[in-house]
């Protein structure tokens, strides 16, 4: 007849031996698709290392020549004798380095053979100098640097585009040379001010 004992329902075992794979492959994807962000620097070039008996050589200048930039304790910065904001700051070194109408006050500007271009007229003697408080915060000393090359970066995209009408980045490595001879970075750097007593 009919038995009393119930029957158990046995409920089937999952398989999980492919779940270390998708797990894996989940990973892969997430690591391939993410994007890490990245830390970016100045560019800039170290000045050439010498030893304390090599006399170092100093170029003499006209003060036509020199464009002298401040960055106070204060985070302001000063050019020209007077207080300038960091859009101000770009268009002053454009036209200083630049010099297109060839202003007496500017940077004398030197006809010179430039291969690629031809003969040119180039400010190959200025010089930026920037002094900088060591008080200033790194945000206004990066603000500033951004100012310094992104006139330069105007600069030499405005020669390219209108010899070759390409941006400077796009062209050859030998004509992005020869733009940089037409508009050399001439920045030297000082700081001042009471910690480590200052130069």
């Amino acid at each position: 007849m009919f038995s009393n004992r119930r029957f158990k329902r046995q409920v089937p075992e999952i398989n999980s031996s492919s779940t270390a794979d998708i797990a894996f492959l989940l990973l892969i994807f997430f690591l391939m698709t993410t994007s890490m962000d990245t830390d970016k620097g100045l560019p800039r070039r170290l000045p050439v290392w010498a030893a304390d008996s090599l006399r170092q050589e100093t170029l003499a200048l006209h003060e036509r020549n020199v464009l002298s930039i401040d960055l106070d304790a204060d985070d302001r910065l000063w050019c020209g004798g007077r207080e300038v904001s960091a859009d101000e700051l770009r268009g002053m070194v454009e036209e200083f380095v630049g010099n297109p109408e060839n202003r007496e006050d500017l940077p004398e500007r030197v006809a010179t053979e430039v291969p690629g271009l031809g003969t040119v007229e180039v400010t190959r003697k200025h010089a930026i100098v920037l002094s900088c408080h060591r008080k200033a915060t790194y945000k206004a000393y990066v603000a500033l640097q951004d100012a310094l090359a992104d006139a330069y970066h105007r600069l030499r995209n405005g020669l390219s585009r209108s010899r070759w009408g390409q941006d400077y980045e796009d062209l050859t490595e030998a004509r992005r040379q020869a733009v940089r001879e037409v508009f050399p970075q001439r920045i030297s750097e000082k700081t001042y001010g009471e910690e480590g007593g200052g130069e």
